[in-house]
């Protein structure tokens, strides 16, 4: 229940184009006394209001921790390459989907790529399925996040372009109705979370530069 209860919590401006017709019918449907068709109006715009729920979050400011994109639960911990390490996150469609960035630094690419709907849990989701990839870099480091849609969500959204600047925590996206976020971070960081540890995006610590900037 605490991730219901976040601290000043707003609706993502994307999530009002289905609250607002929801809430509309069912305050018509009041007015003319179809009550049950009112009632589950009523249930539906809480409920999509929640999905799309903003959060406000306290972001860590040390220089050495990399937070998590997105809520849910990390699903998989594996080693990409020689430069680089994977963390994926399972967003549930009880979790916010707000993607946040885990870094601080410019933005170099932004590059959808069309693709399938795999339900977001399974491990080829992340090379099959619907994807958008943003790469940031800061103090000289890499840091690659990957919104990936799923069964039910068939909406990506980024907000950010090559050359925006972005603070760690920043918010940059969201993804409708169940999905994943991949984070590629330097193979040298040192990483805090475990397989099956519930995150929270722009406040869950997922790892640590092991030479922090400027040392």
């Amino acid at each position: 229940m605490t991730r219901w209860l976040d601290r000043r919590v707003r609706v993502a401006s994307e999530g009002w184009v289905f609250v607002l017709p929801l809430a509309g019918a069912a305050i018509l449907s009041a007015l003319v006394g179809w009550w049950g068709v009112a009632g589950l109006g009523l249930v539906l715009t809480v409920g999509v209001g929640l999905f799309f729920r903003d959060p406000d979050r306290i972001v860590p400011q040390t220089p050495e921790t990399i937070v998590s994109p997105a809520d849910g639960r990390v699903m998989e911990i594996v080693t990409e390459n020689a430069q680089a390490k994977r963390i994926s996150i399972f967003l549930s469609l009880w979790d916010v989907h707000i993607n946040r960035a885990p870094y601080g630094g410019i933005v170099q690419h932004v590059v959808y790529t069309p693709g399938k709907f795999l339900a977001a849990y399974r491990q080829e989701a992340s090379l099959v399925n619907e994807a958008n990839t943003v790469t940031i870099a800061g103090h000289g480091r890499e840091f690659i996040v990957k919104q990936i849609a799923g069964v039910l969500a068939r909406r990506i959204v980024c907000r950010v372009r090559p050359g925006d600047t972005l603070e760690k925590g920043q918010r940059y996206g969201l993804i409708r109705f169940g999905s994943r976020t991949d984070l590629l971070l330097p193979a040298t960081a040192e990483i805090a979370v475990q397989v099956g540890d519930v995150v929270r995006g722009g406040e869950t610590v997922l790892a640590f530069l092991k030479e922090p900037p400027g040392a």
